[in-house]
C-alpha cells in the first residue's frame, strides 16, 4: 500500500478496484461483503465494487498508516511499504477497528459504518486504544515447530 500523487492510497494490484484491505481479506484476517475475487493469471485479485465503499476504506487505511507511524517504524509519507508493513497495518488494524468497536463481525465495510455510526468520524475514534491494539497484531506462524 503506498500513497498516490493524488494523496489516496494504492493497493497491490493494478486494478482500479482493488480492495483497500486486499492483504487482510486474503491472508484471511478480516472479510468483506462487497468484496469480488478475481484471478488474474496465477494470483487472485480482491476487488470493490463500490466507489464509496473504496473511499471509506482508503480513509482508514491513511488515518492507520498516520496514527501508527511511529510506533510500526513505517517509512515517511510518499515512501512505499514493504509487505510485512501494509500486512500489519491491514491485519491488526481490521482487528483493532473490531476490538474497538466489540463487534463480532470482521466485515471491514460493516465496521466502518459501524464506526460512523458510533463516532461520527473516523478521525473520531478512540485512537489511543486502536494503536496498541494495531500493535499487538502477528502474523499467524507458519508449520509447527520441530521438535528435537
Amino acid at each position: 500500500m503506498t500513497e498516490r500523487a493524488g494523496g489516496g492510497v494504492d493497493t497491490c494490484c493494478e486494478s482500479d478496484r482493488g480492495c483497500v484491505f486486499a492483504k487482510a481479506l486474503l491472508a484471511q484476517q478480516a472479510g468483506c461483503e462487497l468484496a469480488q475475487r478475481r484471478a488474474v493469471a496465477e494470483r487472485v485479485l480482491v476487488e470493490c465494487p463500490s466507489p464509496v465503499a473504496r473511499t471509506n476504506c482508503g480513509t482508514l487505511a491513511a488515518l492507520l498508516q498516520e496514527r501508527a507511524r511511529f510506533a510500526l517504524r513505517l517509512p515517511p509519507p510518499g515512501r512505499p511499504l514493504i509487505h510485512m508493513h501494509a500486512l500489519r497495518l491491514q491485519c491488526g488494524g481490521a482487528a483493532a477497528l473490531q476490538q474497538v468497536l466489540q463487534s463480532a463481525d470482521r466485515d471491514v465495510h460493516r465496521m466502518v459504518g459501524l464506526a460512523h455510526e458510533r463516532h461520527g468520524s473516523l478521525t473520531e475514534l478512540p485512537w489511543a486504544a486502536m494503536v496498541p491494539a494495531l500493535v499487538a497484531w502477528q502474523p499467524r506462524r507458519r508449520g509447527r515447530a520441530r521438535e528435537p
